[in-house]
């Protein structure tokens, strides 16, 4: 899923962000690609949408 020059991906963090220990997320036309906000240039993790929605179901309800 590479960043083409036909589909600019838009990286967002959450909400709930309040420091640069997170990951970002974009989603081009086919899933999700994750980055570390702090290694910007290094490599981007692809997943499928359906594991990027239990990720985030998961994390909603879940105290680490």
């Amino acid at each position: 899923m590479p960043e083409s020059q036909d589909e600019p991906l838009t990286w967002r963090t959450s909400t709930y962000t309040d420091t640069t220990s997170c990951v970002e997320w974009a989603r081009p036309t086919a899933g999700v690609l994750v980055r570390d906000t702090k290694c910007r240039e290094r490599a981007r993790v692809a997943i499928t949408r359906s594991a990027w929605t239990g990720f985030v179901d998961w994390a909603k309800t879940t105290t680490i």
